[in-house]
């Protein structure tokens, strides 16, 4: 497999020196993005979800045809609560499995980000009304019988008179306060300790689309091997459209990344059944729609992509 991606790696590294960049839209058609689209579209994402940032990345692999400060986009320690596992066990496999694009190898995109199982509850026991004693009419108690008082109210409580206190000068009972709160600290049980991630986007030359990448790190903040990284992955994904490759922007490590392959495809699709049903597609919206069908492979990692589309509604 490492011998096969490795010449893959050549062959796709080769192309993408001997041609330009797609410099014409396809959006509508195809799917893709050119450069100038890319660049439109993660001004975009980064106006409306601050969590996101252009990166200017290591100069030494900077891409000629990206401006030198919009390299690629990230935010950073993005929580993950819990592994993909966990969360496909709660949805019913017949609601919650759609897929997106069925091609002729029978390898269509599976999005495992569904309607969540439903539960059997029994109903909350809510006393009736007619059970309550509204109506009841009680006996009124004059306060002091409430707390042991004389039963004759008319009577004056005998109250010491201060004449007859005597000082006997003894304070050795009396504790003193302290003028100041003394704070404990926290219980480190009390303090919710989660795996993190770095999620890159970059511009992938070759298939003309959005890439994404993923830096993990466990509940220690220190780097995630591999193999750990998979838990977060939609089991329907892993080692299959995700891979682990040196990212394309930064020399330190090795990093997950959702292969692109069937992306512009997977977008045609959406883009497809929005404007069946009256809805325009905007290109400068494209992450936000990239952004949402990539949840489905990684479901635990919580980013924001803030904006919430509905693909049989019209643009307003």
């Amino acid at each position: 497999m490492q011998v096969k991606q490795k010449v893959y790696e050549l062959y796709k590294g080769t192309v993408e020196r001997v041609t330009g960049p797609r410099t014409v839209s396809a959006f509508l058609e195809k799917g893709v993005l050119s450069v100038p689209e890319f660049i439109l579209a993660g001004d975009n994402l980064v106006s409306k979800c601050p969590t996101w940032s252009w990166e200017k990345g290591d100069p030494s692999k900077r891409k000629p045809y990206l401006p030198s400060d919009k390299q690629f986009l990230v935010t950073r320690n993005v929580p993950c609560l819990r592994r993909a596992m966990s969360v496909e066990e709660e949805y019913d496999a017949a609601a919650a499995e759609v897929v997106l694009d069925d091609d002729d190898d029978g390898e269509g995109w599976l999005a495992t980000h569904g309607v969540q199982a439903s539960e059997s509850k029994e109903e909350e026991d809510i006393p009736s009304m007619d059970t309550l004693d509204i109506g009841k009419v009680e006996e009124i108690k004059s306060i002091p019988s409430y707390f042991g008082a004389s039963e004759k109210p008319d009577e004056e409580e005998d109250i010491p008179d201060m004449d007859t206190y005597e000082d006997t000068g003894d304070h050795s009972t009396a504790t003193p306060q302290p003028s100041y709160f003394v704070a404990e600290e926290p219980d480190d049980d009390n303090i919710l300790l989660t795996r993190t991630y770095d999620v890159s986007i970059t511009y992938d030359k070759y298939y003309q689309t959005p890439r994404v990448w993923l830096t993990g790190y466990d509940e220690a903040r220190m780097p995630l091997k591999p193999d750990l990284v998979f838990q977060d992955i939609s089991q329907d994904h892993a080692h299959k459209t995700v891979t682990i490759e040196d990212h394309p922007h930064l020399l330190a490590g090795q990093h997950a990344s959702v292969h692109p392959c069937k992306h512009a495809a997977v977008m045609k699709k959406i883009i497809d059944v929005m404007m069946s049903q009256g809805g325009t597609p905007e290109v400068d919206k494209y992450l936000f729609i990239f952004l949402k069908f990539m949840a489905s492979v990684i479901p635990t990692i919580e980013y924001d992509y803030t904006m919430d589309f509905d693909l049989g509604s019209p643009s307003t």
